[in-house]
């Protein structure tokens, strides 16, 4: 092996003293290729030699997301049924079923199925669990599920679900699904309009323009642009958004990386709609990426109101770059900068801490910037509103319920148990709350807080070290303080999981547009935004006019 490691690397080592000037590149290149040599020959030992039978392919996926992983959540490889699905996610077009499906301890579960589309008109609800498709049985089907229910347009499929216990079955056919960008507009009172913008795909400015002219031909004075829950999407969408309500050749993203050809600064470059009216933007703590640039770009430039709680703080820039058989790896290659100058990631994932995880910037380190006219706003990832709205920052105790789909479960034995409720809103009295909670405690729901995983973790390692029944008593205890401490948490944010409750429910009964409706009437952001614009005095005295 020495003779042929001589052999192999004595030019590049000795080309390097002479071309000192390009000695970083020729490093770099000297050790990626070293490493790359050690990965092929590794991988075809273990092939050629280990025990039982291996995959390559599954231990090349592992191999390959086990490096991205270590360096941030969205540098991710994608094969090619990837690939077809993140075109889709930007045209905002696709053949399906049209529905929004979750895969939860290996069951394929219906969360929202779209008006009027396939599954909706094949009575798919959402809670049902598919358990078959076509012929193949998902029990056995380890693969992505969702496959199996896209085609060409017209094609028929045989579903088989599952639904409050019982087994039944539907026939779905396939159809053109347009996702909207902009899923909902309308009026909040004679001169107040609301559009809501759910995602920045290719259809984002086109959409939103044409609500925006819709809403001024109705008489709107006013604007409340919702961007709540909306995780972004392309960045040219987000600067011509802007576009609508500055004007042209203002700058409204700057992109920073190592790598010059990826510095870059984005302006508008068209003619806008209107650069004086009202505007106030929505955002909360899913308000991610584009969405932050929008929202980040009109508060410095002291064009817009930003009324909600913190965004969330995505400031990587990702570009996808095609691989070899179909496949494509989306990689992190810039940083986004607000037109004054702040960055909005949140997380800096070259620094962890000792669990592994990013390390977040401590409230006393943020800087100080300026906007357009002299108004201080702060870094430290993500939007901070000009109007902060505590209420609007869910709980720990809630998140978890929405992660776990404690809500959502509970809504789906309560559309079951009400059929007849049709258009009417109910109001989720204290009985109904005591009702939620029994529902909690009768499923064993795990809220995953970090105390009841470690707790559940120290009763498996006593478990594998057989000393759990000298500790199981100190264990019941625990885990009853614990219990107890989850119900004083639900009682003390009864009142914002009572609202998550009750808009599961509208969304049931009369999907995503009857909760809009709904929430222009009875939202707290945008009864705050609409007091906010009748104030005139303090709205003007927010953006300095």
């Amino acid at each position: 092996m020495y003779p042929y490691f001589k052999k192999r690397f004595t030019i590049p080592i000795v080309a390097s003293v002479f071309l000192f000037v390009g000695v970083s590149f020729n490093e770099d290149f000297f050790e990626v290729a070293k490493q790359i040599e050690i990965f092929n020959t590794l991988f075809k030992a273990v092939n050629s030699n280990y025990v039982d039978e291996t995959n390559p392919g599954e231990l090349m996926d592992k191999a390959i997301k086990s490096m991205l992983s270590d360096l941030d959540p969205y540098t991710n490889y994608f094969n090619e049924q990837d690939v077809v699905k993140f075109k889709i996610n930007n045209t905002g077009e696709y053949t399906g079923i049209g529905a929004l499906i979750t895969r939860k301890e290996g069951k394929l579960i219906i969360k929202e199925p779209y008006k009027n589309y396939p599954a909706d008109l094949a009575g798919l609800k959402a809670g049902d669990e598919i358990i078959q498709i076509g012929d193949v049985r998902l029990a056995d089907f380890k693969e992505d599920a969702s496959q199996l229910m896209k085609g060409a347009k017209n094609t028929k499929i045989d579903i088989t679900y599952i639904r409050q216990g019982k087994t039944s079955k539907t026939q779905i056919t396939l159809e053109e699904v347009d996702v909207k960008a902009v899923p909902f507009f309308g009026k909040v009172d004679a001169k107040t309009g609301y559009i809501v913008l759910s995602q920045f795909n290719k259809k984002a400015t086109l959409e939103t323009k044409e609500a925006l002219e819709q809403l001024k031909k109705e008489g709107a004075e006013k604007i409340i642009l919702d961007l709540r829950g909306n995780p972004g999407g392309l960045l040219n969408e987000a600067v011509n958004i802007c576009n609508l309500f500055v004007p042209k050749d203002e700058i409204i993203v700057t992109t920073k990386s190592k790598i010059e050809k990826h510095n870059n600064t984005f302006k508008t470059n068209r003619e806008p709609i209107d650069t004086q009216i009202p505007l106030i933007i929505l955002v909360d703590g899913k308000s991610a990426s584009a969405s932050e640039i929008v929202a980040g770009a009109l508060q410095d430039l002291d064009r817009a109101v930003i009324v909600g709680s913190r965004s969330f703080g995505k400031g990587l820039v990702q570009r996808p770059i095609d691989l070899t058989y179909g496949t494509q790896i989306k990689i992190t290659i810039s940083r986004y900068y607000t037109p004054s100058g702040r960055c909005i990631q949140a997380l800096d994932y070259s620094h962890k801490d000792k669990n592994g995880n990013a390390i977040r910037t401590d409230s006393k380190n943020y800087t100080a910037f300026k906007t357009r006219k002299g108004r201080l706003v702060y870094d430290g990832g993500g939007i901070l509103p000009d109007v902060v709205l505590s209420d609007t920052k869910l709980s720990t105790i809630t998140e978890a319920l929405i992660k776990n789909d404690g809500i959502f479960d509970f809504v789906t034995n309560y559309y079951y148990a009400n059929p007849n409720l049709g258009n009417t809103i109910p109001s989720i009295t204290d009985a109904d709350y005591t009702e939620f909670k029994s529902f909690l405690k009768k499923k064993n729901f795990n809220f995953d807080t970090e105390t009841e995983i470690a707790l559940r973790n120290t009763l498996a390692a006593a478990k594998k070290e057989k000393i759990d029944t000298s500790i199981n008593t100190e264990y019941q205890q625990l885990l009853i303080a614990l219990q107890k401490s989850e119900e004083t948490q639900l009682n003390q944010n009864q009142k914002e999981i009572k609202n998550l409750i009750l808009d599961e429910i509208i969304r049931r009964y009369q999907y995503k547009e009857g909760l809009y409706q709904y929430y222009l009437k009875n939202n707290l952001e945008i009864k705050k935004s609409v007091s906010l614009f009748e104030n005139e005095l303090e709205f003007n005295k927010i953006l300095k006019l």
